[in-house]
């Protein structure tokens, strides 16, 4: 049988890290993964989180399953943390997943299962793994136009005008904040827009958002997604506890449904607890079990709030230098899109070519479509990387 298997094609992140990691050059700067890391090149474990930890190292009693849909503390824990109160709790099903892909992975699942027919319009560019998912689910996807590779910004003209396009019982696909790999995003004005002609078309919004906290702040990066839920029939959101609780290796995600039609809540949670059966069964626990601890507790939950606070900033302060720096050395305005975009990425219009000289010639990695994780910069190496970006002609 294992002769029939073909060879699938290489991740192009993890292959740009294991070059990174082979490559002898002291002065290498890695802004490929999408791994926060903070000035001294570390990713370290948030101070609540490492608090919760301890007070769980006391309580646990157990390691006996949670139920299918995980512990439903968390689930209010981040219903919260996501929507507040843009809608009524009794709209709302929720099921813990492994990580912000797993909640994706279900919610395509959950498409297919409710509406085989249903196409998955998507973002051009997107997330490459929701492209992969999508594909290997043979799952039928159209790109919508997002990204305007002249400003820099969001293309919102091509992205209604191509939208428009889109059948009732269709899902659309965004982001919920710090649009990956562009970094630009959506202004509330937009998103009034989108949603009404989602309401016309009868078509259904699927919003991931795994930066909740890392673009403009935990309310204002909820914004978009309050709107969605509160102003449409249904929709389905993936969200994710990586990056905002710096928890990736524990794997923490959750699925939420929301219908404005209370009575279809105990269908859609009963619909979330079999796709969990059927993928693993029992979703893990401990890092759910930490975001509830951090959360419910209110001094854990302003430190966590407070050191977040400093990672947007930090963020935020690397973008502001480095377009500062480019407007130096180029003598020109055009790099300003860098410090209005959010979130870890930005999007730099380089060419492959490009790309593959700041590599060999400037040790710096980064994506191959010119996506940087400005989380790998320090106050240090952004100098560097400017004088690299205009040497190589961007």
């Amino acid at each position: 049988m294992f002769e029939l298997l073909k060879e699938q094609p290489a991740d192009k992140i993890l292959m740009l890290m294991q070059a990174f990691r082979e490559d002898p050059r002291e002065t290498k700067i890695d802004l490929g993964v999408g791994v926060y890391k903070d000035a001294n090149g570390n990713t370290p474990v948030m101070r609540a989180v490492k608090a919760a930890e301890k007070l769980w190292w006391e309580q646990e009693t157990t390691k006996a399953y949670t139920g299918l849909a995980g512990d439903p503390a968390y689930a209010e824990a981040m219903i919260d943390l996501v929507l507040g109160d843009a809608v009524p709790r009794a709209a709302v099903s929720a099921a813990a997943t492994p990580g912000g892909t797993g909640a994706c992975r279900q919610g395509f699942d959950l498409v297919r299962m409710a509406n085989p027919a249903a196409r998955v319009w998507v973002s051009d560019p997107t997330w490459p793994n929701h492209l992969s998912i999508l594909k290997h689910m043979g799952m039928e996807r159209v790109d919508y136009r997002y990204f305007d590779e002249e400003t820099r910004g969001v293309d919102f003209d091509g992205m209604m005008a191509d939208l428009a396009g889109v059948k009732a019982g269709d899902v659309v696909l965004v982001h919920g904040c710090c649009h990956n790999p562009t970094g630009a995003n959506l202004n509330l004005a937009q998103w009034r827009e989108l949603v009404a002609l989602l309401n016309a078309k009868g078509a259904i919004p699927m919003v991931d958002i795994a930066y909740q906290g890392f673009g403009d702040g935990l309310d204002e990066d909820a914004a978009g997604v309050r709107l969605i839920a509160s102003s449409v029939p249904e929709c389905i959101i993936a969200a994710s506890c990586s990056k905002n609780f710096g928890i990736y290796r524990e794997r923490t995600g959750l699925l939420m449904t929301v219908a404005q039609d209370t009575a279809k809540q105990k269908l859609n949670q009963g619909t979330l607890n079999y796709l969990n059966r059927q993928n693993y069964s029992f979703p893990p626990d401990h890092g759910a079990r930490l975001v509830t601890l951090v959360l419910n507790d209110p001094g854990l939950r302003a430190d966590w709030a407070a050191e977040l606070e400093e990672v947007r900033l930090s963020m935020l302060g690397l973008r502001e230098q480095l377009a500062s720096e480019l407007q130096r050395l180029s003598g020109s305005d055009r790099f300003g899109f860098i410090a209005q975009h959010r979130g870890m990425f930005s999007r730099l219009g380089a060419t492959p070519e490009q790309v593959a000289r700041l590599r060999d010639e400037h040790a710096i990695y980064m994506v191959g479509d010119s996506r940087l994780n400005i989380a790998g910069l320090n106050k240090t190496t952004v100098p560097i990387l400017a004088r690299a970006i205009v040497d190589v002609g961007i």
